[in-house]
């Protein structure tokens, strides 16, 4: 029996969203924030998409988003905040544990493949 700890309902779905796991990831190793356009450059998303998914991250305290100006250009930074680099690193401990109670199933029950099923990874 899985812990209920380690369910995959209990993935907090705000960080569940690949775009938004990419954003994140990216955040935890720039102490210091990222700008919008290297964000969005590592993430390889648009300038909406972008937007989009830091507008639900900062509508939940999760990033910070600071505009300032370099000389007369404009810089949006964004940070992730102290409660947001919590709540991800949980999600992650959750994430880890589900996979590795998946694998750890997977490696134990039959499978559910007939004979004559292709084996995952090879070619028909």
């Amino acid at each position: 029996m899985t812990d209920s700890a380690h369910h995959p309902a209990s993935l907090e779905k705000l960080f569940h969203e690949p775009s938004r796991l990419a954003i994140l990831s990216a955040l935890c190793t720039a102490r210091k924030g990222l700008s919008f356009t290297e964000l969005r450059d590592q993430c390889h998303l648009t300038d909406g998409n972008l937007s989009r998914h830091l507008k639900a991250l900062e509508a939940e305290r999760v990033v910070r988003i600071r505009k300032t100006f370099v000389g007369d250009k404009p810089r949006t930074t964004v940070e992730l905040t102290h409660d947001g680099l919590g709540r991800f690193s949980l999600y992650l401990d959750t994430l880890a544990a589900v996979l590795q109670d998946a694998r750890r199933a997977a490696r134990h029950e039959p499978s559910s493949f007939s004979a004559t099923s292709t084996p995952l990874g090879s070619h028909a």
